[in-house]
């Protein structure tokens, strides 16, 4: 069977811990997880979790219905072969000379990307977009010299329609009764 990357999007209880729990099963699965966000959402108390892994489509399955199992874990769907929206930002401290700001800044622009912090030795860059532009944009900063890299790892959603996470706002715990 191919191996492949798969984006699983969960919703989990804004509690701590549960960050932990959730790496802690791809751990045991001998999963390497390429990249995970995590942030609040537009449900209070609930925060959602975007999880990158690279692995076949029935492996990736039986580790998403176990994931559903994790006491703060309410829902996971993997979302791969779904039309999404996906985007990364990334921060790249870039080496710059007074010859080479202007070249940089060119560069820069055709990303449309943005510079966010200007020092007598380097640029520091922001680009948002899909993973293939970050790199690229990378790629030919790495020609003046990269001082530091930061990425978020991939968010992402389905384009359209319902989502597949959709929960009741006034849902009570999974202690607390039913799971809606």
């Amino acid at each position: 069977m191919v191996s492949s990357k798969h984006t699983l999007v969960a919703l989990v209880e804004n509690k701590p811990g549960v960050l932990n729990r959730v790496a802690s099963l791809f751990r045991r699965r001998s999963f390497n997880i390429e990249s995970i966000a995590v942030g609040s959402c537009e449900t209070p108390h609930l925060s959602r979790m975007t999880i990158v892994v690279d692995g076949t489509t029935p492996t990736v399955e039986q580790v998403r219905k176990q994931l559903e199992k994790v006491i703060d874990v309410v829902r996971v769907s993997d979302i791969t072969q779904e039309p999404i929206v996906a985007r990364e930002l990334a921060l790249i401290k870039v080496r710059s000379t007074a010859s080479t700001r202007g070249e940089i800044i060119q560069i820069v622009d055709i990303f449309r990307a943005n510079i966010i912090d200007v020092a007598s030795d380097s640029l520091t860059v922001e680009v948002t977009g899909d993973e293939d532009k970050i790199d690229s944009l990378a790629t030919l900063l790495r020609g003046f010299g990269i001082k530091e890299l930061a990425r978020t790892g991939r968010v992402a959603m389905p384009r359209g329609g319902a989502s597949p996470l959709k929960v009741e706002r006034d849902m009570p715990g999974r202690n607390g009764g039913e799971r809606a």
